[in-house]
């Protein structure tokens, strides 16, 4: 069995880990992309605005990493967005259909007890390199 090839994919662009991962694995194809939060990558701050800003940026940031891997939304298949208030679900929708147009991805949305730097809002994606077609049923 060949074994397959494990690439980590990293860009100054978006925020540097704050912690021992990486911003990005690529695997064969598919790669992985960290939770990114709504922080500034050039001053390490989060973005004011609350909620919308740092969505906002996280999603920027993640655009920034799927740059970097030779993708872009449209290669998104999955994300999870995980909020420090639930009730900030809507408006957090508003800005995610802002950055996924169509053929959105599987996704997943939880409330967390906290999340790191104090922001409001966490975002990681999976994509798949390479052009995707949908299928005809």
């Amino acid at each position: 069995m060949s074994s397959l090839i494990r690439k980590v994919i990293s860009t100054a662009k978006a925020p540097a880990a704050i912690g021992p991962y990486s911003q990005a694995v690529l695997i064969d194809r598919t790669v992985y992309i960290s939770g990114q939060i709504g922080m500034d990558p050039s001053s390490g701050q989060l973005v004011p605005g609350g909620v919308v800003g740092e969505t906002k940026q996280a999603l920027t940031n993640i655009g920034e990493v799927l740059k970097a891997a030779g993708c872009d939304y449209s290669n998104v298949v999955k994300t999870t967005v995980l909020l420090a208030d639930i009730n900030d679900f809507t408006a957090v929708n508003e800005i995610y259909q802002q950055f996924f147009k169509s053929n959105f991805p599987a996704r997943a949305a939880y409330q967390v007890a906290a999340l790191p730097k104090g922001s409001r809002v966490e975002i990681e994606a999976i994509a798949v390199q390479g052009p995707l077609s949908p299928a005809l049923l």
